[in-house]
């Protein structure tokens, strides 16, 4: 046993924590920067390769391949294990990084960013098993802040990298790198995570909800790429109706895919996994059209669009540092603060993207950061804390695919909103200051359902587990 103090960095990393702490935090690192880097060099893909009309596909494309992958991690890491399933991972994303390095067309670009998302899917999936099995419960507040921090640094080095290779004309290097990065974790994940625990051989993999699950995200991804808005709104309502399927067939499945109850909205995880979603999948048009929108309107250069669009994540590890240590009450009042946060930043980006004075975006690109920052972290660690022993693996798990699935519903509705006010004819001075309304607009309904699920997660929810 550690002799140091058990609720101290020291003790974190004793007894054989470090190699898989280090694991976990390379494979955020990968995961966050990619996603930074691949922000800020779009604007040039579109231009090297055309299609401005699939803009969102690049993020959407790539969360289609995550959100399958994290909701299986749960039950791959029960059949295979965590050090053999992590290092298969790390190839699949390396393979999706080389093809959209290599690139001849959109497509093929965007098949690489769905294989990407796979193995990114894969990475983060299996980081929140880890977490969940790896770590006492008395370490886990400081395990994610370490995860919050990884992403500051990645908030600054990823602008940085994609917008200098973006200004010597070779985006397909970015790729090349983390081409070169997760096989490199690939390799090093069986050392890292020496001492894990078995695979025990599960019950199985839950086939028909994750076959749902990929026609319910499809359904809202293409619905960006429809012409005709009713039949755009449509699909992205069928593939909304689609999600609650899933809910329903898995609390009726032999193999389930989420925690028994989740859909029950009076539980802490189905009120939890709800507020991840809603709050996630309103924050997402910031992020992917922020850059193309400060560009053509501003004059930005790639560079300063992708610092002004990183002050989100800026602000989630500023914010999440500062209420680390809150405890008793205080992590329901800024988990509630937070959500708060969310809808004020989507008020003030709508009024202020286009014309109003860029103090004003960079104040709502900020509190959408902080409101991560503020919530994040306490919603997973009570997610976590009301999970059974069974359902500990696929409901960790969970927290990263309904994080996923969020941010994939998200890009596909701040698509439809930015390609039915002309954005896809191509990015012209009207199109994108329409565009810089209606995609905080749009999500404004979402908000007020995270914020909505939040407060219930925080007051009735009942902390059981089944």
């Amino acid at each position: 046993m550690s002799n140091a103090n058990p609720n101290s960095w020291t003790d974190l990393l004793a007894e054989g924590r470090l190699p898989r702490f280090a694991l976990i935090m390379l494979g955020v690192w990968l995961n966050a920067a990619d996603s930074l880097v691949t922000a800020t060099i779009l604007p040039s893909v579109g231009a090297d390769l055309g299609g401005y009309a699939y803009f969102s596909w690049a993020t959407a494309g790539f969360f289609v391949g995550a959100i399958l992958a994290g909701a299986s991690s749960g039950r791959l890491s029960e059949m295979f294990g965590l050090k053999r399933a992590t290092a298969v991972a790390g190839v699949v994303m390396a393979v999706g990084c080389v093809m959209s390095a290599a690139a001849p067309d959109v497509g093929t670009f965007l098949a690489g960013r769905l294989v990407q998302g796979l193995g990114s899917g894969w990475i983060s999936g299996f980081a929140m098993v880890a977490i969940a099995f790896l770590f006492p419960e008395r370490h886990l507040a400081r395990v994610f802040a370490a995860v919050t921090f990884v992403w500051g640094i990645a908030t600054i080095l990823g602008p940085l990298f994609g917008g200098l290779v973006v200004q010597l004309g070779g985006w397909r290097d970015v790729f090349w790198l983390f081409a070169l990065q997760t096989a490199v974790f690939s390799a090093a994940a069986p050392f890292l995570l020496s001492g894990e625990a078995k695979a025990t051989g599960g019950p199985g993999i839950p086939w028909t909800q994750l076959g749902v699950l990929g026609l319910g995200v499809a359904a809202i991804a293409v619905a960006d790429l429809l012409k005709i808005p009713a039949l755009s709104i449509s699909m992205v309502v069928a593939g909304l109706v689609i999600l609650l399927l899933v809910v329903w067939i898995d609390a009726r499945a032999r193999v389930r895919l989420l925690p028994l109850r989740s859909g029950d909205l009076t539980t802490v995880c189905g009120s939890g996994y709800l507020a991840m979603f809603a709050l996630t999948a309103a924050s997402m048009g910031f992020s992917i059209y922020g850059p193309p929108i400060l560009q053509q309107l501003r004059g930005f250069s790639p560079l300063a669009a992708g610092y002004a669009i990183g002050a989100e994540s800026a602000a989630w590890t500023i914010a999440a540092m500062a209420v680390a240590g809150a405890a008793g009450a205080w992590e329901n009042r800024w988990m509630r603060i937070g959500a708060l946060c969310l809808l004020a930043s989507l008020v003030i980006l709508a009024l202020t993207m286009a014309d109003g004075h860029f103090a004003w975006v960079l104040l709502g690109g900020s509190l959408m950061g902080a409101a991560f920052g503020f919530s994040w972290a306490f919603m997973a660690r009570q997610v976590l804390a009301a999970l059974s022993d069974e359902d500990r693996a696929i409901g960790s798990s969970a927290v990263t695919a309904v994080r996923q699935t969020g941010a994939a519903v998200g890009a596909a509705i701040s698509g439809v909103a930015a390609n039915l006010v002309g954005f896809s004819g191509g990015l012209t001075d009207a199109s994108a200051r329409a565009a810089a309304v209606w995609i905080f607009v749009a999500v404004i309904p979402l908000a007020l359902v995270g914020v909505w699920a939040l407060f219930r997660m925080t007051g009735s929810a009942r902390a059981v587990s089944p």
